[in-house]
């Protein structure tokens, strides 16, 4: 354990340092994160991590995925539902079958080795893509598309993954059994995460203690997750139907003081899990290679370019046809919602990167048959499922900003949130003038004194005279500046606080408070502030 604690360190130290160099050189951390493993693996001293699979499906999935539903709006989910259902069923599902048929026919594995490598590499990763696609302004429904797909495509990816290594280790598999399974899966994981979102939420508005709360925040993904794993189900389903319930219905069974706490407190455990995550994935290159030697190193090139390639043309060859064909067959879907135009599709189809689910699944594999014999091919698995996690990172990572800037899509972007936060102006108008109606009605039904009044409309008053009128172009240039400058003042006050503290004027209490009602003044400005997205 003494020995494990200074890897640690290192390892947080080198999240932090390519956190910062991402924000520097404008590149999704992932990348940098994934390269540093690789990099620290082959320094002197530093001892072999290899990556317990139980870590990644059992430990840092269940937080990953919730995290990701709770941010997820349930009304845009649901809207593309049919799409997300395509791509994360659909899509995984005709992707496994092309890799297992390509590595059958022109590499010579069994159907069953090769429907199994399929599994593991065919669905995408939403980490990486979502990060460079945010900061590059695409549109939000595409947005709302990938990160459903990244959600629940692992529910399909590791239920299949199950059906292949049972088919491989008894030689058999009945297909409309696996099929009735599935469909079993799907309706008792829906159920049972919506039945633990529920749950949630009520034990979190009765506990009304916001450590409390947070703690039962953090245990609900497990719960969701771990009892329909254990018995045979994928748990993924579950815990994207809790977390959506979640995202729904929470906002006004939440006190406020818990959801502050809890987007700081979720923020820094999903950086710190995202970021590790990669960085240990990038630790496997060592391990990896080291048992590579039992392959002849052309086998290994030779497998993993065939299967990069495969996974890359299944994707094209099947979003395509999914966007457009019910289009064909449906006029009132054509009607309802027109097609997307073929940079939108191609742009769907490039985000392809795979992630740590792929190689956690992997790492799973059993060592050995009922039978005692080695697991087939489990090293060739393993090594080719890491090559493409980082050729598509890397590659496709780096390569969608110039792909998005070639497409145009960041105009199309910036102008769907420019309409977005005038929308979100209005709302703000309109809460307000709703809260002013009740106010009205407060006096008519209550005796409330003139000056409770005077600050109660003068409250009003602030809040409205902030909004904004618009979000003119001519007006972006002056909101910046008063911005910077409420900024500048906060910081004198700030700093006025701290000399009355040395002083002895004030205690540390009074200052802790004083702070704390800065500190919530300065995000609440950033919370306003409207930044320009790149073209």
């Amino acid at each position: 354990m003494e020995a494990l604690f200074p890897i640690f360190l290192v390892l947080i130290a080198a999240l932090a340092a390519t956190t910062y160099l991402a924000r520097r050189l404008n590149i999704a951390q992932a990348i940098l994160a994934l390269l540093a493993g690789i990099a620290l693996a082959y320094v002197p001293g530093m001892p072999p991590i290899e990556l317990p699979p139980d870590a990644v499906l059992l430990g840092v999935l269940p937080p990953l995925i919730y995290s990701a539903s709770v941010a997820m709006s349930w009304r845009e989910f649901r809207a593309s539902l049919r799409l997300i259902s395509l791509l994360a069923i659909g899509c995984v599902i005709f992707t496994a079958c092309a890799v297992a048929t390509a590595t059958h026919l022109l590499i010579g594995l069994p159907w069953g080795v090769g429907f199994l490598l399929g599994a593991i590499v065919a669905p995408p990763d939403v980490v990486a893509p979502l990060a460079v696609a945010r900061k590059l302004g695409l549109p939000r429904r595409m947005l709302v598309v990938l990160e459903g797909e990244g959600l629940a495509n692992d529910a399909t990816t590791l239920i299949l993954y199950r059906f292949a290594v049972v088919a491989i280790s008894t030689g058999s598999l009945s297909l409309p059994t696996a099929a009735g399974t599935f469909a079993a899966i799907l309706i008792c994981e829906l159920a049972f995460g919506l039945l633990i979102g529920w749950l949630s939420l009520r034990l979190r508005h009765r506990a009304r203690d916001p450590r409390v709360e947070i703690t039962l925040s953090l245990l609900t993904p497990y719960i969701a997750y771990l009892i329909p794993e254990h018995f045979g189900g994928s748990g993924v389903i579950a815990t994207v139907a809790c977390g959506l319930y979640i995202s729904w219905n929470g906002p006004l069974l939440i006190s406020a003081a818990t959801r502050l706490q809890g987007i700081f407190f979720w923020d820094l455990v999903i950086y710190l899990i995202e970021g590790l995550l990669f960085l240990l994935t990038g630790f496997q290159m060592r391990l990896l290679i080291e048992k590579s030697k039992a392959f002849p190193l052309n086998d290994i090139v030779l497998a993993s370019a065939l299967v990069i390639a495969v996974i890359v043309v299944a994707r094209f060859a099947w979003v395509y046809p999914a966007i457009y064909l019910p289009r064909l067959f449906s006029q009132s879907l054509k009607k309802r919602d027109p097609a997307p135009n073929w940079r939108w599709t191609f742009l769907v189809a490039f985000t392809g990167v795979r992630g740590a689910v792929s190689l956690a699944a992997a790492l799973a594999l059993p060592f050995t048959l009922p039978s005692g014999e080695g697991f087939p091919a489990r090293d060739l698995i393993l090594f080719v499922s890491f090559n493409v996690i980082l050729v598509t990172l890397v590659g496709f990572g780096l390569g969608l900003p110039l792909v998005v800037r070639w497409l145009g899509m960041g105009k199309q972007g910036r102008d769907e949130h420019v309409a977005e936060h005038e929308a979100e102006i209005e709302a703000r108008r309109e809460a307000l003038d709703a809260a002013l109606r009740s106010l009205d009605a407060m006096t008519d039904d209550r005796e409330l004194s003139d000056e409770v009044l005077k600050l109660l409309r003068a409250r009003h008053e602030t809040r409205s005279g902030q909004l904004p009128e618009g979000l003119r172009p001519d007006d972006e240039g002056a909101s910046a500046l008063g911005t910077e400058l409420v900024r500048e003042l906060i910081a004198a006050e700030r700093k006025f606080i701290h000399s009355q503290l040395r002083d002895g004027k004030i205690t540390d209490e009074s200052r802790r408070r004083i702070e704390r009602d800065l500190d919530l003044e300065e995000a609440s400005i950033a919370n306003r502030e409207y930044r320009a997205l790149p073209l």
